[in-house]
Parts: C-alpha cells; sequence; structure tokens
C-alpha cells in the first residue's frame, strides 16, 4: 500500500513564491512610506523649534537691558527710557481672573448639560456643530458682539467687566469642548454602579464623573488662558486704552492689558520703544508659563489622588 505524497508540488511552490513578491514589494513600500513621513515630521518640528528660537533670542536680546523693577512698577509715558508696564500688567491680572471666574463654571455647566442631561436628536446636533464653528470665528467678531451687547445695549461701559466678559466668551467654546470629551471619557460602568446603589443623576455627575473628569477639564482652562492672554483684537473693538497713568479701583474702570501695550509701542517710531515692547513680550511669556505650569501641576496632583 502506498502513502500518497501531501507535499506541494514544484508549481505550487512557485505560485506561493510568485504570490508573496508583491506582498514582500508592498511592505517595504510601506516601510519606506513610513520612513519619509517619521523624517518629514522631525523636520517640521525641527523648523517650528528653530523660528521660535530666533525669535526668542531676538526678543530676548532686545529686551533684557529694560527688564529691571522699576519697568515693573512705574506706569506708561511718552519717555522712553520711563515708560513701563504697571497698568497693563495689574490690568491683565484681573481681566483674566474675571474671564475665567465667568467662563468656568459656565463652561463646565454646559458641557455637563450636554454631555449628561440632553437627548441626541437634532437639536443637540445643531448645538454641538454651533460650538465646534464657534471656536474658529476670529477675535474681532467677539468684539463687535460685545461692543454690541455689553456696551450699547446694557451700557456696562468701557472697563474690566465688558473686557473680561469679552474674553470670557472667546474662551467659552474652548472650555465647553475639553470639558465635555474629559466627562465623556469616564468609563460608563462607573455611572451605572452609582446608579445601582440608588444615586440620583446628579449625585452620580457630581461626586463621581466630576473629580474624574477634573484633570482633562483643567487641560482646557489651561489653553483658555493662554489664548486669552494674548487676545489683542477683541479688546481694542471695545475700547480698552493704549495709555493708562492708574489702576483700576473696579470692575467699571477703563483698563489696558500687556497685548495692547506691546501694540501700541511696536507702533512707535523709537528704538527705545522697541526694546521695552521685547521687555513687556517677555514678562507675558513668563506670566503665560508661569500660569500653565501651576494648571499642569494642580492636574497632576488631581490625577494622582484620583
Amino acid at each position: 500500500m502506498s502513502i500518497p505524497d501531501h507535499s506541494p508540488t514544484i508549481e505550487k511552490q512557485l505560485s506561493l513564491a510568485t504570490r508573496s513578491r508583491p506582498q514582500t514589494k508592498y511592505r517595504y513600500r510601506r516601510r519606506l512610506f513610513n520612513i519619509v513621513f517619521h523624517l518629514l515630521g522631525l523636520i517640521s518640528i525641527g523648523v517650528g523649534f528653530a523660528i521660535i528660537g530666533i525669535l526668542f533670542v531676538s526678543i530676548f536680546n532686545q529686551g533684557i537691558t529694560r527688564l529691571n523693577w522699576d519697568f515693573l512698577t512705574s506706569f506708561d509715558s511718552r519717555f522712553p527710557d520711563r515708560a513701563g508696564i504697571k497698568a497693563a500688567l495689574v490690568g491683565t491680572f484681573y481681566v483674566i481672573s474675571l474671564a475665567i471666574v465667568v467662563a468656568f463654571p459656565l463652561g463646565v455647566a454646559s458641557a455637563i448639560y450636554l454631555e449628561e442631561y440632553i437627548r441626541t436628536n437634532w437639536f443637540s446636533r445643531i448645538i454641538d456643530v454651533n460650538i465646534s464653528n464657534l471656536t474658529a470665528v476670529p477675535s474681532i467678531i467677539y468684539g463687535l458682539l460685545s461692543l454690541q451687547i455689553f456696551i450699547r445695549w446694557m451700557n456696562l461701559g468701557r472697563g474690566l467687566l465688558t473686557g473680561a466678559l469679552t474674553l470670557a466668551l472667546l474662551v467659552l467654546p474652548m472650555i465647553i469642548i475639553a470639558s465635555r470629551e474629559a466627562i465623556r471619557a469616564v468609563p460608563p460602568g462607573l455611572r451605572e454602579a452609582s446608579y445601582a446603589l440608588g444615586a440620583t443623576r446628579w449625585q452620580t455627575t457630581w461626586h463621581h464623573v466630576l473629580p474624574l473628569a477634573l484633570p482633562g477639564i483643567l487641560t482646557g482652562v489651561i489653553l483658555a488662558v493662554s489664548r486669552a492672554m494674548g487676545e489683542t483684537a477683541a479688546l481694542i473693538t471695545i475700547g480698552a486704552l493704549t495709555f493708562v497713568m492708574f489702576l483700576p479701583g473696579h470692575v467699571l474702570d477703563t483698563f489696558t492689558v500687556l497685548p495692547i501695550l506691546i501694540f501700541n509701542w511696536t507702533s512707535r517710531p523709537q528704538d527705545e520703544f522697541r526694546s521695552a515692547a521685547s521687555a513687556a513680550i517677555m514678562v507675558l511669556l513668563a506670566l503665560v508659563l508661569t500660569v500653565n505650569a501651576a494648571a499642569i501641576i494642580l492636574r497632576q496632583r488631581l490625577r494622582r489622588r484620583w
């Protein structure tokens, strides 16, 4: 009795080898594309960091000679060697603080309602599209909106409160989107376990969902603060002053901020004012980095806690 030969024939081996050649060719092509894309990404990152480094070195060389205590504690002046950023620095702190106080609770509350309470239908989809579109609206549009609503209709004047409300409108969509993504990332099993123990929807959201989503929410707040600190067009539209020789005493007083002061100094013909503007840019960058670092540290501590 003969044993059948189950080994592949020569024709089958040739056909298998022929089929493997295109696969090998495609595999090498994919590896080549992967290497090229990786190199392009590294080159893009390197070019971006190089441009930022050149700009920072240029600003540092121009502004380091003006950066001293008198520069931080003096008011603006028509003489370049006497000009300081005291009013703009205090105004920036006031405006950003008021804007975050207004935008943070509204943004988080809106995100909670859109993620935990509202039903998914045509109305909710329209809201989602509009919120996403609002993040791409130019800032001057928010300035024109604030000019009409807060100044002409509500008669709030051109003070700190109007500037803070303008920046709050500007960063509110960003906070809502980041907060929704953070709330959406909370595992559904956590909500189901809370409901199974008899908790209400609000108790589940307040005691379980929000604590876990808070680090992601703070990420959105960090981005919002960074954008608000560098905003100029919206505040110029509502009439923020470029020359202020006093500190605001209440929320209806006129004000100025660092970006507007920098814009004013860079438009002056004297080179000394450009040096002062470079020093003010360094202060603004240090302020932004300090706020971001504090928020990042708080976010990391909250993540370790929960």
